[in-house]
This record gives C-alpha cells, structure tokens and sequence, in this order.
C-alpha cells in the first residue's frame, strides 16, 4: 500500500523534517524531566555535573541537615589528620557526630524527598559494618574513641566515604512556590519549543484552509489534531504520539506495520458488530416487508429482467436477489439505526479508556471527540455494505 503524506509534508520535506527532529529532542527531554526524580540517584553518579546543574530546573537543593552532618564527618576526618584520637577536638566532634547520628534515625530527614529506601540502605551498612543489631548503637559505636582505635579510623572513614557519603549525599531539599506546590521551572526550557510548534502548526493550518476552501478553520485544525498534544503544559509523555506521527511522516520511522494491524483489528472488531446488528435489522425489516407483501413483490416483480435459470444456479440467483433487497432496500432504511448503534459502541469503549474522561475536559476536545466519532461510524457503514455482500455472497457460493 502506498504511503500517505499531507500536502505540506510533500510541498516542504526538509521543514518537516527539521520540525520532527525538534520534537524528538524535546520528548526526549520531556522523559529525561520525568524520570529526573525517580532516577536522580544514577544521575547524580553517572552525570554528577549535569545532574546539579538540573537540580536548579527542579527547585532542588542538598538537605541542610545531611549536608550539615557530612560537614562534621569531614572536619572530623581532617582533625584526625593533624592530632589524632586522643585529642579534646576528636572526642568533641565525635560526640557531636553521635548526637546528630540520633536526630538523623529519629527525624528521618529523607522522608521529605521519598528516600525512606536510602536510609534503610544507611542503616543496614552501619549495622553489618560495627555488628550492633540496632542502627543507634551501630551510628555510636562507629563514632567513638574505642572503636575507631580498635580497627584503624582510616580504613573506617574510607567505608564512610565511599559507602555512606554518597548515600547521604542524594538526600535533597525541594523549595515550595507561592501555590504551594514544589518548584518546578521545566515550562522555562518547554516554552521555545512549544512556541515553535504552535506556529508550525498555525502554518499547516492556514495551508489546509487554503488548500480546501470548503473546510472551515476548525475543520482544518481537526487534520492535525494530534499536534494539540505538543502544545499541552500538562501530560507531556502524550507527546510521543504526534512526534511518533512526525518521524513516520518523515521517514524517519517506519510504522506501517503498526498501522496495517490496527487498522486489520479494527475493521474486525466493527464487522464482526456490524454482522450482528445488521443482520437482526434486516431480519426484522424483512419480516415487516412479508407482512406488508413487498418481499413478494421485489422477488417476482424486478426492475431487471429475471433470467430463468435450474438446479444450483437458480438457488445461487434467488440467493443474489435476496442479497441486492437486503443491501439496496432494507440496509437504507436500517441505516440511521445502525449508525447511531455504532456510535454509541465507539463512545462507550473510549470511555472505558484511561484518562479519556479528563480530556473530554479539555477545551474544544469533547467537539472534536463527537465529530470524530461520528464520522468514523459514517464511513464505516458506507464501506460496510458492499464488503458485507461480497463476503455473504463469496460464503454462500461455496456451501450451495
């Protein structure tokens, strides 16, 4: 089957292409924004300069109580350096260490960031490495005079620098804005490329307008309806359906097989509906046809001549007769019925769907969502009668 591309993708293929490359890189950051959260951790090990520069997008900042404790834990390191254990400073500080060690299990200072897992993770490596059972009696041995002489407090702060450290380190502070919710200044970087989407679809637009002058503006805006997602502040992951759109228009990505096998599903789905409801109407529009004498009338008294024919191929001819009343008498007049079932069917699967509801919201999308409704069911019908007797009509030739 021949691929399909709208007039300005034909008319201009490097802006269309320029524009899909776009849209690529701006879901791609869309997706990189909303796992940000949920995968800072390898972020901040992987891309660590990246990922504090990112933290200013998100409102993130380090958490003053852990950023406050590590502090202690590295002046700690370098009065170790210069005086050793024995000295009134160590014991100092490792007593301060031992205090905010008991505010850090109690407070729970990573519950604000979700990261409840972290110090569980803390705990369990404080407990497995000085061998308490409880994680307050692991955070006061490991920091006391005793302890740390008995085995080496170099080998002990290196396990503090390189298991814990980096732990406590992912612990952040995110600021509140005005409306009371966490900063977020992502529309920032979302903003050029909507701009640029909006007006390139504003031009596909106008050029659909102009091209089909019997098209009204928003019947124009219905050809590219699923660009709107590109310009949405909110569920920006349903970008990848226009973008998805835009790389196959492109060729960029080949998505032919995808749409030969929802297409083959759907048109199953409609006919096998369509074969049930037609079926029944048609039934009861012949019956009421024997009741009024009609029946007898299209059989016996047709506009073409009947030829006389025997044996199977009289059957075969009664056969096609019944077929052409169905299809050119009693499919019309079922027709209204039928389309509005069909409708209806359609309406209330999408309404099964996850999130259909809330877009219905959306203004203008409950318009959009009637006329594309109701114009699917219109061409469904039209393209059903004609199949629908070829089938009939290709079943009966081989069982009579």
């Amino acid at each position: 089957m021949a691929k399909y591309k709208p007039y300005f993708e034909r008319r201009h293929p490097w802006l269309e292409r320029l524009i899909a490359i776009l849209a690529l890189l701006n879901l791609g950051l869309v997706l990189f924004d909303l796992s940000y959260l949920y995968g800072r951790n390898f972020y901040l090990r992987t891309f660590p300069t990246l990922t504090r520069a990112y933290d200013r997008v998100k409102g993130i900042q380090p958490h003053p109580e852990t950023e406050y404790y590590l502090a202690r834990a590295d002046t700690l390191e370098a009065q170790l350096t210069v005086t050793g254990l024995d000295s009134p400073q160590a014991e100092e500080l490792l007593a301060q260490l031992r205090l905010l060690s008991q505010r850090l299990i109690e407070e729970n200072p990573f519950a604000g960031a979700n990261k409840d897992s972290t110090l569980a993770t803390i705990k369990q490596q404080m407990r497995a490495r000085t061998g308490e059972t409880f994680a307050s009696d692991a955070f006061a041995r490991f920091w006391s005079q005793a302890y740390l002489q008995q085995t080496n407090w170099q080998q002990e702060l290196e396990f503090w620098n390189t298991e814990i450290r980096p732990l406590m380190q992912t612990n952040y502070y995110r600021g509140v804005g005005r409306l009371g919710k966490p900063i977020d200044y992502f529309w920032l970087l979302d903003l050029p490329f909507v701009l640029i989407f909006a007006l390139d679809l504003l031009a596909r637009i106008r050029t659909i307008h102009r091209r089909y002058r019997e098209l009204s503006w928003f019947d124009a805006f219905l050809q590219r309806w699923y660009d709107l997602f590109l310009l949405l502040p909110f569920w920006r992951w349903l970008r990848i359906i226009p973008v998805s759109i835009r790389l196959y228009h492109s060729d960029f990505l080949n998505l032919e097989p995808v749409r030969a096998e929802a297409q083959r599903d759907l048109v199953i789905s409609f006919a096998v509906e369509l074969t049930e409801m037609v079926g029944i109407q048609i039934i009861n529009q012949m019956q009421a046809s024997i009741r009024r004498g009609d029946l007898i009338h299209w059989l016996f008294d047709p506009e073409p001549p009947y030829v006389q024919v025997g044996g199977r191929k009289k059957l075969q001819a009664v056969t096609t007769r019944l077929l052409d009343i169905s299809v050119r008498n009693v499919f019309p007049k079922v027709r209204p019925d039928i389309e509005e079932l069909v409708y209806h069917s359609i309406i209330s699967t999408l309404h099964q769907l996850p999130g259909y509801r809330k877009l219905q919201h959306l203004p203008g999308l409950r318009r959009l969502s009637s006329q594309l409704t109701k114009k699917l069911a219109n061409e469904s019908l039209s393209r059903f009668a004609p199949s629908h007797r070829f089938s009939i009509e290709l079943y009966l030739y081989f069982r009579i």
